[in-house]
């Protein structure tokens, strides 16, 4: 057992013990408050640049295996739990949380108070920090506070880190879509493909004569991390493509098409990042649970004409989905492929098949 400590940008310090791999991680602080998924977390492309906090106080109960992976491998920069179970029970475990960790060099920390944490968090707004396991830093972390504070957590290169490196197809029998990856999950493609959709993925910072030289029937925008803001490049492709063929994306490709459409977006205090928030569909007034997992939103207030708000986040208000009027655009903030238990949200995908018919 290794002693751990994770300093934050205002100097609190919460002290732990070290499980993964060991050394000094920089990253911006983030908590989740699902309860289960802590491996799709962990491989999440959104969460590049981040050191995730479970606000579940087990994690690693049932293991990890390779099939849970929604991208090549852990994607955080660290990892904060209570407890990190190491006599994991179930069936299809592979490996521990620890050893797991370890293997993909993810620095880790537990027996932290992630419920102090939490609430910190929530009461100070997103926070940069570190994680160390380097025994003279544990014993003095306050000497990492000059690095935690000029600790840059959004860049373009953010999304080039977890975007693909070519272009490659799925073969579907159905309709042409192209998608542009920002860090897509599996399971995202997995849904494109239940649909039979013939999927060609191509790199972020793809351009708009390249995508239609696909001869595409839509073009879907996928998640991925940090500011919408800082992919300038794809916002100026939607924008060349709004008009020529039917658009949909999810989560930063919702808010890049936001701005592609002249719409303005906000960093939230503490983000929205979870399995269990509610959503509003305004049109058939009905509220799903979401999975959830972003740090910024498009404002409501910004919305030029023709451009109306679909979904509303019902714990703060603020817009998670947007259709244009007169044209086959659409957007969503939460993740409908994520299923936190209910699949209910799967029916876009459905919407999107019919706009291209």
């Amino acid at each position: 057992m290794l002693n751990a400590v994770l300093i934050l940008e205002d100097g609190k310090v919460f002290r732990g013990t070290g499980f993964g791999a060991r050394g000094t991680v920089f990253g911006e602080v983030v908590f989740n408050t699902g309860m289960t998924g802590y491996q799709e977390v962990l491989t999440d492309p959104s969460y590049a640049g981040q050191i995730v906090t479970m606000t579940y106080p087990l994690i690693g109960n049932y293991g990890t295996n390779r099939a849970d992976q929604e991208s090549r491998g852990p994607q955080v920069r660290g990892f904060v739990v209570r407890e990190a179970c190491t006599k994991p029970n179930n069936w299809r475990h592979e490996q521990t949380i620890h050893d797991y960790l370890a293997k993909h060099n993810i620095v880790g920390i537990s027996q932290v108070d992630t419920r102090a944490l939490t609430r910190h968090i929530r009461s100070k707004g997103t926070l940069r920090g570190a994680i160390s396991t380097e025994q003279d830093v544990v014993s003095n972390p306050e000497k990492l506070l000059p690095q935690v504070k000029e600790l840059v957590t959004n860049s373009p290169e953010l999304v080039r880190s977890v975007t693909t490196g070519r272009v490659y197809r799925l073969e579907g029998t159905g309709p042409r879509v192209v998608v542009m990856d920002f860090g897509i999950k599996q399971n995202i493609l997995r849904m494109l493909q239940a649909q039979n959709w013939d999927v060609v993925v191509v790199p972020s910072h793809t351009a708009a004569e390249e995508i239609l030289s696909f001869n595409p029937r839509g073009v879907f925008l996928s998640n991925g991390p940090g500011d919408p803001k800082d992919v300038p490049e794809a916002i100026a492709t939607v924008k060349k493509l709004i008009g020529r063929l039917p658009l949909t994306g999810i989560c930063l490709g919702h808010q890049i098409i936001g701005l592609a459409l002249g719409c303005e977006t906000f960093k939230l205090k503490f983000g929205h990042r979870g399995s269990n928030h509610p959503v509003k569909d305004l049109a058939r007034d009905r509220t799903f649970i979401t999975s959830q997992n972003h740090g910024y939103a498009i404002d409501g207030s910004s919305l030029p004409a023709g451009v109306a708000v679909t979904h509303k986040n019902l714990n703060d208000g603020t817009v998670e989905g947007l259709r244009v009027k007169d044209q086959p655009i659409f957007s969503v903030q939460y993740h409908p492929e994520a299923a936190p238990g209910p699949e209910d949200s799967r029916y876009l995908f459905d919407e999107f098949t019919q706009m291209m018919m």
